[in-house]
């Protein structure tokens, strides 16, 4: 399979300013690492440090591992990040009764939000290969 840009470097380098929380990893498809960067503030900011120099190689591994289709990964995790509690990504995605339901629960309790974090780029991919049948 051919690669192409599923994700965005210049995402990657505004998550990672707030690297101690895991974000950019989780953006990455790398949801352990991005736990650990969160639980531990980017290990301690060693490995938050040494992840500017990673990004661009975290970014050509999911430019391999993820679909590109008409779901673009970049506007899916910028809304889940700043508007998931009202989950406008998941109506975003089309699956609007899931979506709903995040908007009058807060995102499933936050727990909703957490499994979101760590799968969302296997859900897009899923959506755009989908539609690409």
């Amino acid at each position: 399979m051919a690669s192409s840009n599923t994700h965005s470097k210049a995402i990657g380098y505004l998550l990672w300013l707030f690297g101690f929380t895991g974000a950019h990893r989780f953006y990455y498809g790398k949801p352990v690492t991005g736990t650990i960067w969160f639980l531990t503030l980017g290990l301690l900011g060693i490995g938050w440090l040494i992840d500017l120099f990673l990004i661009p190689l975290m970014d050509r591994q999911a430019d391999i591992r993820y679909r590109a289709g008409p779901i673009d990964y970049t506007v899916a995790w910028v809304l889940l990040t700043f508007l998931g509690v009202f989950g406008i990504h998941r109506m975003y995605m089309g699956k609007w009764l899931t979506g709903l339901l995040y908007l009058l629960t807060g995102g499933l309790f936050l727990v909703g939000i957490l499994y979101d974090f760590w799968t969302l780029n296997d859900q897009i991919t899923y959506k755009n290969a989908r539609r690409g049948l």
